[in-house]
């Protein structure tokens, strides 16, 4: 009769299955080089933001609102809002005459309204 405390010899078991490489790159593994990591995120972000850009007033059922600052970095779209972002908006009040811009989070919805497009960077280029 076998005996119960016998221990089974390490050898005979299978290795363990290895990881598969993470999405994104970590510093013990590379990743590709040149490729952005999150394409469905970007797109996503961009309808979250909708045609909120530098220079553009929109209309909600609160105020109208001038876009002052767009921001996409994670870690600056987090500390303005005080929460986990991915952007983040700058705007400021245009119905009241005291407004201080701030950030906003909001995303783009049906019920707001495109008063004015922003500026495009040609826009920016120096008359004559």
């Amino acid at each position: 009769m076998p005996s119960m405390t016998a221990t089974p010899t390490l050898t005979s078991r299978p290795p363990l299955p290895k990881r598969p490489l993470p999405h994104e790159k970590t510093p013990d593994r590379p990743g590709t080089s040149g490729a952005r990591p999150h394409p469905q995120r970007d797109a996503r972000v961009d309808a979250e933001i909708g045609p909120r850009t530098v220079g553009a007033i929109y209309q909600t059922s609160i105020s109208a609102y001038e876009v002052l600052a767009v921001i996409r970095d994670p870690e600056r779209a987090s500390a303005l809002l005080r929460r986990t972002a991915l952007w983040a908006v700058i705007v400021r009040d245009i119905m009241r005459a005291d407004a201080e811009p701030y950030a906003v989070g909001d995303t783009w919805t049906t019920s707001d309204r495109l008063v004015r497009e922003g500026r495009t960077p040609a826009a920016y280029a120096p008359a004559a």
